[in-house]
């Protein structure tokens, strides 16, 4: 029998403890592309480099393939050597997707790419904490150095990304292949599924009084003073003065934004500023701002800004803890549905609002929790509750340190039990879709390859994973 490139006859459904997925032994749909979350360190990355393979017109180097290895090895110490094929093997097929996208003329913005940079770069601020100095000392590259690095390497995941979409976007799972998916995992193989609950949400922002407002508007024209009168440098004011944690220690900046990125009144001030201009104080959900334009390009503008926010007060956030316990009563008195009154009293900018106020799992992607994953707050709210039931008004902080209430609804809560088709439906369905998803791309790739070049070095020639695609494709030695 011939051996499959992605082993997909082999899916199981996995223990609960870990999120439901495929049991692709090589290659999964949701997981093709490991490019990792963030460079390795410059000490590890000491290695003389040569192209040790080519498919079309890319090359795979010796250094991604060690940065790749370094990476998988950080999450997982005991890898053997030998992973390094299962390296191999990933980074070919997104090579090969990367090629046919380009032969197919698959665009990625350069704003999405700047996008992603930024995303990726700020994840790497909140590792270290803010601290840009000990990135430039672990890595031996300051920020921007970085993002140029990178730069290339992700606009070839977000191409290999999009075409890996194109080929798998037509599929589609019947209820009778959920069925026969199911059947087909050996009885003593179905996990044991422990208790999960699923909860919806509504997030109430306190209100700031007009005292407080007056003085965060206050301490921002005295800033913006010193600059335009005073002449003083708006990086380092935001450094020491802004409360945004994302830009402030960073000078403000904000890096590269497409247009309706922004909220609103932000944007459109932004966008009346010529280079190096400063704005008039501009007041958003998240308080006040003195912006100043660096540069723009058509619908992309690179701005900084100072973020001054008022304080909220005590008398403040009692009278909050009111107003939600007011709108939790409609609720327990049928007046208003818990949809309705997300839509109408939660707050837009957190994830829930738009999930119909369902929070999701950031483990697993889904809506259901253990208890292990459930934030303390909401455990401990929830206890005791039956299905339906609503919490009174809970406080926390937001990771920026913002006050909020929120009301929490037990949705479900399940009880211990083995993976079930009737009571696990939509995580067979899901685990039966991403299956399929597999075998589409399988079989591009090994029809692909007929027809497109391959050549692997000696290095990795031997793999007992890559013969499969070898045997496929015109090859010859470099």
């Amino acid at each position: 029998m011939t051996p499959s490139l992605f082993d997909h006859k082999k899916y199981t459904l996995p223990a609960p403890a870990r999120p439901l997925r495929l049991a692709l032994r090589a290659l999964c749909c949701a997981g093709l592309v490991l490019l990792p979350a963030f460079l390795p360190a410059q000490t590890e990355k000491a290695v003389i480099d040569r192209v040790v393979a080519t498919v079309g017109s890319e090359i795979l180097l010796l250094s991604e393939v060690q940065e790749q290895l370094s990476y998988a090895r950080q999450q997982q110490a005991d890898l053997p050597e030998a992973y390094s094929c299962v390296i191999v093997q990933n980074l070919l097929v997104q090579k090969l997707l990367v090629h046919q996208a380009k032969i197919d003329s698959v665009e990625v913005k350069d704003e999405e790419v700047e996008n992603q940079l930024e995303a990726r770069i700020e994840r790497l601020r909140q590792y270290f904490n803010q601290d840009e100095k000990a990135i430039e000392e672990y890595y031996g590259q300051n920020v921007n150095e970085i993002k140029e690095q990178m730069r290339g390497d992700m606009r070839s995941q977000l191409l290999a990304e999009r075409m890996q979409g194109q080929i798998t976007e037509k599929a589609t799972i019947t209820p009778s292949e959920v069925q026969a998916f199911f059947s087909n995992i050996p009885k003593d193989s179905l996990p044991y599924f422990n208790s999960e609950v699923e909860v919806r949400e509504i997030i109430y922002k306190p209100q700031v009084n007009a005292v407080e407002k007056a003085k965060a508007r206050l301490r921002l024209e005295e800033l913006r003073q010193r600059i335009a009168e005073g002449g003083e440098n708006f990086a380092e004011l935001a450094k020491k003065y802004s409360e945004d944690p994302g830009s402030g220690s960073n000078g403000g900046d904000l890096g590269w934004q497409k247009r309706g990125a922004l909220v609103p009144e932000f944007e459109a001030a932004a966008y009346k500023l010529e280079p190096e201009q400063i704005s008039q104080i501009v007041e958003t959900e998240f308080g006040f701002h003195l912006i100043q334009l660096l540069e723009r390009r058509g619908n992309l503008l690179h701005a900084r800004h100072i973020l001054i926010k008022p304080q909220i007060t005590d008398d403040d956030l009692s009278k909050a803890e009111a107003r939600l316990d007011s709108i939790r009563q409609l609720i327990l008195s049928n007046n208003i549905s818990f949809t309705v009154a997300v839509k109408l009293f939660g707050d837009k900018n957190t994830p829930s609002y738009n999930n119909d106020g369902r929070v999701a799992n950031p483990r697993t992607g889904n809506t259901f929790f253990e208890v292990a994953d459930l934030d303390t707050n909401i455990f401990f709210a929830i206890d005791g509750l039956n299905p339906g039931d609503v919490t009174e008004p809970v406080p926390f902080r937001a990771p920026d340190g913002a006050r909020y209430f929120r009301l929490i609804q037990l949705q479900s809560r399940s009880k211990p039990h083995k993976a079930d088709l009737k009571q696990d439906y939509n995580k067979i369905q899901s685990a039966a879709l991403e299956q399929k998803k597999g075998e589409y791309l399988e079989r591009w790739v090994l029809d692909k390859l007929r027809s497109t070049f391959l050549s692997v070095g000696d290095l990795y020639r031997g793999c007992p994973n890559l013969q499969l695609l070898l045997s496929k494709a015109p090859t010859q030695r470099p």
